[in-house]
């Protein structure tokens, strides 16, 4: 546990620091690992740099109606706004932590962002341990806090159903000293439903650190990644009828990915044919529905999240300290 407790803050600090003294970028790179990759990565893809010099960006999401994308600086405790010909501004700070004691970690932030079906921002907060929805007049209103009375670890990743029942990811990572944090008060890594009436229903509890979530084109699957550096793993779960969880399988053990390139397993996005375009160590990992791996987008840094935007067809990455986006031949599922 220390050690990847270790290791992640060490990466945030160092991610501080190239951000501040503007370090070198790494090379891009389109690996090509199946010719079906071909069908969604066009051959003349370009993957662009649309801004920089963040600390550690994740969390994205876009606001159709308003043609822009939100993503949280989860070290900088801001949700910044990116928008095609007025740049990067500040949409909303703090965001995930809004105490008066300074925050003693390096990520207080907030995490997951979400629209729900009336178009209001869903907000997975870190420093809060909580989530919370903003009204249209700027009000928060927080939908959960705890679980059986007991604060939770730190929302960090959101998928909605089409039923609006919310599905969450509550590992520790927000917490100052991540897994070994004194004021950790439920002892597991959670995976939960929140249901329309607010009921909160434990779904899975045996993941060391289950990060990104989302459900497939029919709704029958839910894929969760596990951020473990001792068992990176993309799981699918069977959804049941009446929303709970029902048979798991690994359905791509990330090992192999984890041995040389930063980061792990995290956010992840599904297209209209159910591909999974997902963060991992050191870009965004392609696969199929079966779990066959089509290709990478190699951005030889950490890479936090993914999500559609535009017409559904551009994907926006959040890696490290830079926002990048790609045209494909695929749609985002929901658009």
């Amino acid at each position: 546990m220390r050690t990847q407790t270790h290791a992640r803050l060490i990466f945030v600090w160092l991610a501080l620091l190239l951000a501040t003294s503007g370090g070198a970028a790494e090379p891009i790179r389109i690996v090509r690992i199946d010719p079906a990759l071909d069908r969604l990565l066009p051959r003349d893809a370009k993957v662009e740099r649309i801004a920089e010099g963040f600390v550690w960006i994740e969390g994205p999401v876009w606001h159709r109606e308003g043609r822009y994308l939100l993503f949280s600086d989860v070290a900088q405790n801001t949700i910044f706004k990116w928008q095609e010909g007025a740049g990067v501004s500040v949409h909303l700070k703090p965001s995930g932590y809004t105490g008066a004691a300074p925050f003693t970690g390096p990520e207080p932030g907030s995490n997951g962002l979400a629209l729900d079906r009336e178009g209001r921002l869903i907000i997975a907060q870190h420093g809060d341990r909580r989530i919370v929805r903003v009204e249209a007049d700027g009000t928060w209103t927080m939908l959960v806090a705890t679980f059986e009375g007991k604060r939770l670890n730190s929302p960090n990743d959101l998928a909605f159903k089409s039923n609006g029942d919310l599905y969450f990811t509550d590992p520790p990572f927000g917490l100052p000293r991540t897994f070994d944090d004194e004021s950790k008060e439920i002892p597991f890594s959670g995976v939960y439903r929140l249901a329309q009436d607010g009921t909160v229903t434990l779904l899975v509890r045996d993941l060391k650190a289950p990060n990104g979530v989302a459900f497939s084109p029919d709704e029958k699957t839910l894929y969760v990644t596990n951020a473990d550096r001792e068992r990176p793993q993309w799981l699918a779960y069977e959804v049941l009828s009446d929303g709970a969880l029902g048979e798991r399988r690994v359905l791509v053990d990330g090992a192999r990915f984890a041995e040389s390139r930063p980061g792990g397993p995290d956010g992840l996005k599904v297209d209209r044919a159910g591909n999974l375009f997902s963060a991992g160590p050191g870009g965004i990992y392609i696969f199929d529905r079966t779990g066959r791996h089509l290709g990478t987008i190699d951005l030889g840094v950490a890479t936090g999240n993914c999500a559609w935007g535009d017409d559904g067809s551009v994907l926006y990455i959040t890696a490290g300290t830079t926002l990048f986006r790609v045209r494909l031949d695929t749609q985002g599922a929901g658009f």
